[in-house]
Formats: C-alpha cells, structure tokens, sequence
C-alpha cells in the first residue's frame, strides 16, 4: 500500500484535494496495516532498540484508533478517528515512514539472519 501511495503521490505532484478518494484509501490501508504489526510485535516480544522508541510514541495510540477507524464500520467517511491522528499526532507523516522503515529494516535483517 505504501508503494501505491507514494506512486499517486508522485503521479498527481504532491497536490492532493482532501476528498482525493483514491489516495485516502491507500493511505489509510497502510497505517491501518502499520498497527497490526505494531499489535503483533508487542504479542511477539521482539525488541530493536530503534523500533522501541518509535514505539513510544503518543501517535501509537492514534494509530490504534485510526486502525478501527478504517478495519470497522463507521457511518460517516471522515470518522474522528481520522482527523485525530492527522489533527493531535506528533509529526505524523515522518513518524509513519520511520516506524515503516524500521519494521523493514528489522524483519529483512532477520530473514538474512535465519538464512544463513
């Protein structure tokens, strides 16, 4: 989903209209996604020293929210649940990128690791 959002990013110049459908929903469906790893990482215990910090983070608990914003019903198209982690989160944008790119940078370290 993070590929596809960023192709759209590029493709329309970065100008986006906030009822861009399209782009929402790729959006949302990759920090929805986001979250369930955060959930299954803290199930599974793993530790990285980078992942941990970005993990306490107030925007998890946004993230959280976000997550069943999108993964449930809700009447309205823009649930609060939206807005709050666009309007309350701390740097929300870079946040998700970096959590991301830890995430990817821990599991490809330790499918080397189990290959060996």
């Amino acid at each position: 989903m993070r590929t596809h959002f960023d192709e759209l990013l590029a493709a329309r110049g970065a100008r986006i209209a906030v009822d861009d459908v399209e782009i929402f929903l790729y959006m949302s469906y990759w920090y929805a996604a986001l979250y369930v790893v955060i959930e299954g990482w803290r199930e599974l215990r793993l530790k990285d020293e980078v992942i941990d910090h970005l993990l306490e983070s107030a925007n998890v608990d946004l993230l959280r929210r976000y997550r069943h914003g999108v993964f449930h019903f809700q009447r309205e198209y823009y649930d609060e649940r939206f807005l709050q982690f666009i309007r309350e989160g701390q740097e929300t944008v870079p946040w998700v990128r970096e959590l991301n790119q830890a995430f990817g940078r821990y599991f490809l370290e330790w499918i080397d690791a189990v290959g060996e």
